[in-house]
């Protein structure tokens, strides 16, 4: 095996981003897992014939696993290696590097697309090439036809983030109903898409059954806010960003519209006014209790509304913390409300 040594592109590091991470496991290949940390244990300064040794495995082994780093482009080889079929030269991107194999020296992620010449990209547009099909469809979908910035952009997210055809096309149209639901009436830009695109890269969005379940999730959030809106009497606008923050960890606590709606009619009734801190508060302590649905609420803290508490008010012979006819009936009627609205 000839003497060659790795290269790693961009600034040496021994940190190893959430990005790298995820291409490895997805590989499902420990042994150039294996590989890949002794190379950044070495800062790139060994040798085949050294990881072999280190490893314990043998020149054919080194060469197929060197293959694999190369192909996710994890590493450069700066020479022809014995056994090892040679990777299309990776272009130069430092800062897409510096995602792949720890942080900028700055500590900022950075989220810019690669630089590519007109003629690599010709390249990658001939006719009957995956890339062409992408900017076919982009261009219909899109309702126009993709600047050279754009086409920059765009090849940026098929070769940089490595995102297959078909679900980048499911991104494209996933970003259209966005646009369309936020009522901006155009079109959205390829460099709003480029940022979704980051996004689904970092989930570990590569496949289309990934993606589906990805976009599941949305929807099924994205209903349930709907869900808390009206329970908080939000009618006229959106969450604002910290209220959407703070909703976004209701959901995922686990605790329904429902259940959110006894904490808006115990806070209005405290403070006189739907505070969504003190109602956090609230749904906070209920968390902690492990008290998540309408049922598990009134019944281990029933307490009622501010008036007094329950141990100050049940009638005799009544178990404490249970609650009453009264407050189940009320709570009966504001579910009703709910369903209705």
């Amino acid at each position: 095996m000839a003497k060659t040594r790795f290269i790693l592109p961009g600034p040496e590091t021994i940190t190893i981003s959430g990005q790298t991470i995820d291409k490895l496991l997805r590989t499902g290949d420990g042994d150039a897992a294996l590989l890949y940390l002794y190379i950044l244990k070495t800062r790139g300064q060994s040798t085949p014939e050294e990881a072999a040794e280190v490893l314990g495995r043998g020149a054919g082994g080194i060469a197929d696993s060197m293959a694999v780093l190369a192909r996710l482009g994890l590493i450069r080889l700066d020479d022809d290696i014995p056994g090892v079929d040679s990777p299309a030269p990776k272009r130069e991107y430092p800062q897409w590097e510096a995602l792949h194999n720890g942080a900028p020296q700055t500590g900022a992620r950075i989220e810019e697309p690669r630089c590519y010449t007109v003629d690599e990209i010709r390249q990658e547009l001939a006719p009957g090439s995956g890339f062409s099909f992408v900017v076919e469809e982009a261009q219909r979908s899109l309702g126009k036809i993709l600047s050279p910035d754009d086409l920059q952009r765009l090849f940026g997210i098929y070769d940089g983030l490595r995102l297959p055809a078909e679900v980048i096309l499911l991104l494209i149209t996933h970003c259209i109903s966005e646009s369309r639901r936020s009522g901006k009436g155009r079109m959205p830009s390829v460099r709003y898409i480029e940022k979704a695109a980051f996004t689904w890269e970092r989930e570990g969005i590569f496949s289309l059954d990934s993606a589906e379940e990805y976009l599941k999730t949305l929807d099924a959030r994205r209903s349930a806010q709907g869900e808390i809106k009206r329970a908080l009497r939000i009618n006229d606008r959106e969450f604002s960003a910290s209220e959407k923050r703070l909703v976004d960890g209701w959901i995922e606590d686990g605790f329904t519209a429902a259940a959110v709606e006894i904490a808006y009619d115990r806070t209005v009734i405290k403070t006189g006014k739907p505070d969504i801190r003190y109602m956090n508060g609230i749904i906070n302590n209920w968390h902690g209790m492990n008290l998540h649905t309408p049922q598990e609420i009134l019944e281990k803290d029933g307490r009622s509304n501010g008036k007094g508490s329950r141990k100050e008010q049940k009638a005799p012979g009544q178990k404490f913390g249970a609650p009453d006819q009264e407050e189940l009936l009320r709570m009966e009627r504001l579910l009703k409300k709910i369903k209705e609205e």
